[in-house]
């Protein structure tokens, strides 16, 4: 299996390219608009053709790339049935299961970060968007954001996925770029909570400034960057 972890300096933006062989088709999770010249040179050197590109959420810290993706390789672009995006070709329910080459990919909803945040597994590496960070968790205060749906998405689902599972974060600004169930369990201090209320609590004071362009970025996001 290919699996290429691209980083956006700008945003501190993870984006996944994904096949299973050379010269096979490809998917991407998350890619930024920037970048998008950088990801087509990639499908070229590989021999791969882009096949679906995939959004977690409607991001409101970078403008997707997915439209740009799309106009130069007429890729299928995908997000969860709950996406407000106007113009998605393919909106997967939780537990859907989309297909590439031999590769299966799970999508699993996990709302909390924004309403509208979903999750993939494939084998055993978890792309987790925004919801579950290395040694962190996507903040809850915009985009109908709950603390509650978080504590709900992270324990009661992706937290109960096999401890060695792989951790891809949507971003990281501290260098790190994987992690495990396990790991994140054990040393993740947001993780350590005894109840949604001590969650709620902690996210309630993080007193997190808003990312920049905000308003422009999710208007641009809701076109798939358009």
């Amino acid at each position: 299996m290919i699996l290429k972890q691209l980083f956006d300096t700008k945003s501190s933006t993870y984006t996944y390219l994904i096949a299973s062989a050379n010269g096979r088709e490809a998917l991407v999770i998350d890619p930024v608009e920037e970048n998008v010249n950088d990801y087509i040179n990639l499908l070229k050197e590989l021999d791969l053709k882009l096949v679906k590109v995939i959004d977690t959420h409607i991001h409101a810290d970078h403008v997707t790339g997915a439209s740009k993706l799309k106009s130069s390789t007429n890729c299928t672009t995908i997000m969860g049935e709950n996406s407000p995006a106007e113009t998605v070709d393919i909106k997967l329910k939780d537990e859907e299961t989309i297909k590439i080459d031999q590769l299966q990919i799970k999508a699993l909803y996990t709302p909390g970060h924004t309403s509208d945040s979903y999750s993939f597994l494939l084998n055993n590496c978890l792309f987790s968007g925004d919801t579950l960070l290395i040694n962190g968790t996507g903040r809850t205060d915009f985009q109908n954001g709950s603390s509650e749906d978080a504590y709900n998405s992270l324990f009661n689902k992706l937290l109960k996925l096999p401890e060695d599972t792989i951790l891809y974060p949507g971003h990281d600004y501290n260098g790190k770029k994987a992690s495990t169930i396990g790991n994140e369990k054990k040393f993740n201090p947001r993780l350590q909570v005894e109840s949604v209320d001590q969650y709620i609590e902690i996210m309630s004071n993080l007193n997190l400034s808003k990312p920049n362009k905000i308003e422009t970025n999710i208007a641009r996001n809701l076109k798939l960057g358009s």
